[in-house]
């Protein structure tokens, strides 16, 4: 049954049972069960229902996350070196991450696709097993334009996984244990995020060159491409809400459904202030901060060769209380409020970017407060990171899901950060023209990034203000998709299959 069709049934689809009644009638006024159930106080299963194997597939699913961000910023730690290799300024070293998101985001909405109709677990094999082979190749380049195109191609292969693997998530999983395993994985984000600075800072300390650094993740791509392959779970679509067999509509018609989704865009919009900060704070970060340090004690020939190493320790800091945090909360009043989502993402982005202010200002003055506050700005903004995720997953129908991940992933990216870090590194290079009044020094080189960084919290004041108004349609859009899910025939409603032959139909 075409799955555009669900959200056009009516009464029409409900079958009247020429049934005799098996319980006798009854003259008692008591009430046996009440005539309405408060959605809110059905909670569904719990983690004690989940199985062994549905564990094993988290755990592949998270470690593959964890590789796949320690991959994306392994150059940010090592950022100085090869900008010295090359020979190439701000500019050219914010256009390092540009590539690799450009073609991210270019691929997402093609894996989301192919996604929604065919075997997700071969996709992400191969999607996969292209990053991990790509990246170890681009150590080897010794030209900048060859090194830049690798790290595009390895954009194609992480496109693949990260839109395809919530979806897997969802089909798995409802309610608030969904929540849970969204938390999980979307918790991988900033650890692997701080694990990337610290293990290119060190892995180049250790073996005297920046190259090795990325000759790590590759080694655990090749595990992942196994674990993926012969180990992991790749359920019917819509399983986890009993609406297996559902069959995909045409992209037209998914896209035009998705456009018409006002939680959907919304929630897009915001997520894509987040994704603008945090590839700008995440690329130029250690690079401001060792800038800042240097001015603390003018003349001193200290390296601050620890910076990549604090600054990927404070990301996982923030990581383990961020995520962890948002998704707590919201499923905490959820019951209560059913407009918590949107606003809690609210929320986070409107603290984080006084106090992102406040790191930015005080680099130069005192390490410890600009740590302090880098910490406490990253767990507001990752407040959001599963949150999103889980609005997504609720206000679009399962047939669609990838198409939809792919989508955001396409709108985040382009407008957020595939040019962010270009971005920043243009407006610093232009500043230090307008600052240094020709001869550029330390002062200088700190100053235009610092005020080219102050973008950033105008940013997360607007994404605060597109989740705001996203609260007015989360409701509406959630109860939609329930509704569409409700009134699907009951010969559509097929009890699920033994995975085997699950993944066999995928």
């Amino acid at each position: 049954m075409p799955a555009q069709d669900l959200e056009k049934q009516g009464a029409h689809v409900l079958k009247v049972l020429n049934m005799k009644p098996i319980v006798s009638s009854n003259n008692s006024h008591e009430e046996l069960m009440p005539h309405t159930v408060d959605p809110a106080e059905d909670e569904g299963p719990t983690l004690k229902d989940v199985t062994r194997r549905e564990w094993i597939s988290i755990f592949i699913l998270c470690f593959v996350n964890l590789i796949n961000y320690m991959d994306r910023f392994t150059l940010a730690g090592i950022l100085d070196d090869v900008k010295k290799e090359f020979g190439i300024g701000d500019s050219e070293g914010g256009l390092l991450q540009t590539s690799f998101v450009l073609s991210y985001m270019v691929f997402a909405p093609l894996f989301g696709y192919l996604g929604d109709r065919y075997s997700r677990r071969y996709i992400m094999t191969g999607g996969v097993l292209l990053w991990s082979l790509t990246t170890l190749v681009g150590s080897f380049m010794d030209h900048f334009p060859m090194f830049i195109m690798f790290r595009a191609l390895v954009g194609i292969g992480e496109a693949s996984y990260s839109t395809i693997a919530p979806t897997i998530i969802s089909d798995l999983f409802i309610k608030n244990v969904r929540s849970k395993m969204l938390a999980l994985f979307y918790f991988a984000i900033p650890v692997g995020s701080g694990l990337g600075y610290i293990v290119g800072a060190e892995t180049s300390k250790a073996f005297g060159a920046w190259q090795w650094a990325l000759r790590v993740t590759p080694g655990l791509g090749l595990l992942a491409v196994l674990l993926i392959f012969f180990v992991l779970q790749d359920p019917e679509r819509g399983q986890s809400e009993d609406s297996g067999h559902l069959q995909a509509g045409t992209l037209k018609e998914d896209l035009k459904a998705l456009m018409q989704n006002g939680s959907f865009i919304l929630s897009s919009l915001g997520f894509t202030c987040v994704a603008f900060v945090a590839g700008a704070l995440a690329w130029w970060g250690p690079t401001l901060l060792t800038l800042g340090m240097a001015l603390q004690n003018p003349g001193s020939d200290e390296k601050h060769d620890d910076v990549p190493f604090m600054f990927g320790t404070v990301a996982m800091v923030a990581g383990v209380i961020g995520v962890p945090l948002g998704s707590f909360l919201a499923q905490r009043w959820r019951p209560m409020y059913d407009r918590i989502d949107p606003h809690l993402c609210a929320a986070g982005l409107m603290i984080s970017a006084p106090v992102v202010f406040l790191a930015l200002v005080t680099a130069p003055v005192s390490g410890n407060w600009c740590y302090f506050f880098v910490c406490v700005g990253m767990v507001s903004m990752n407040m959001t990171w599963s949150i999103v995720a889980d609005i997504l997953l609720y206000v679009v129908l399962p047939t669609r899901r990838s198409t939809a991940e792919g989508l955001q992933m396409l709108v985040s990216h382009a407008l957020g950060d595939a040019g962010s870090p270009y971005l920043i590194g243009v407006v610093s290079d232009v500043l230090k023209i307008k600052l240094g009044n020709g001869t550029p020094d330390a002062s200088t080189d700190f100053h235009s990034l610092q005020y080219a960084l102050f973008i950033t919290c105008f940013v997360e004041v607007l994404g605060g203000v597109f989740f705001l108004i996203n609260a007015f349609y989360i409701v509406k859009d959630k109860k939609k998709v329930e509704k569409a899910l409700k009134e699907l025939p009951q010969d559509m409603q097929t009890p699920h299959e033994d995975p085997a032959s699950a993944r066999t139909s995928s």
